[in-house]
């Protein structure tokens, strides 16, 4: 058990890269829509719940400031991938290129999705990463179900409300808009009780092949 801990291991290295990685694909495919039976959806919704999982893995094993850190990589690695884009979108097409206006209409749109993901990411992410790490310490430990599905639907709640208004506002009914938030907060928390015993079999090898189980006490919660 450890409250702390500065150490950067292989396991700790791979949920960073992996978080990253279903970050920016969340973002890449969270300008379509999908029609789920009677329920509206994006497709980011495929991928983007993984990240709180992975979340809370890492606060729960390594603390919240090592969550945050990861948290402020996943943004960084986004962002980059998001110029990238639009530098290829830019940048004059060869005679043979016939993709040009797929290409912008795809992609044109991300950095209005980027914007609305900045702050509903941070401020999500951060708010799960607060609620499972102070009700760890609150409770000792114990009852890491509860505390995964509690944070999660938190973070999911304050991700949604701020992400769809800015990413979709003008663009789609706000009637639209209020069930986009209502259901995908809903369902991405449904997400993670399917996939909790999972995250349960994950979390115990991961305290187990780390020796660590970190509590935040004295820790600042701060965005930085």
């Amino acid at each position: 058990m450890s409250k702390n801990s500065t150490t950067f291991t292989l396991p700790f290295l791979v949920l960073t890269v992996l978080f990253c990685v279903c970050l920016i694909v969340a973002n890449l495919v969270e300008i379509k829509t999908v029609a789920l039976g009677p329920l509206t959806i994006t497709a980011g919704m495929v991928v983007f719940p993984v990240s709180y999982i992975i979340n809370d893995c890492l606060v729960e094993v390594y603390g919240f400031k090592k969550a945050r850190l990861v948290i402020w990589l996943g943004f960084m690695m986004n962002l980059f991938v998001t110029l990238m884009l639009q530098l290829a979108i830019i940048l004059p097409g060869a005679e043979s290129w016939g993709g040009q206006e797929a290409m912008q209409a795809v992609y044109g749109n991300v950095p209005r999705i980027l914007a609305g993901s900045f702050l509903a990411f941070i401020c999500g992410s951060i708010v799960n990463a607060w609620v499972m790490s102070r009700m760890k310490v609150a409770s000792g430990g114990r009852n890491f179900s509860l505390r995964a599905i509690v944070s999660t639907l938190w973070g999911e709640g304050t991700d949604s409300i701020i992400f769809f208004p800015i990413a979709f506002g003008g663009i789609l009914p706000w009637t639209d808009i209020a069930h986009l938030i209502v259901v995908q907060a809903l369902l991405k928390t449904l997400y993670e009780v399917l996939i909790l015993p999972v995250t349960i079999v994950l979390v115990k090898r991961l305290k187990r092949i780390e020796s660590l189980d970190t509590y935040d006490e004295g820790v600042t919660f701060s965005l930085w």
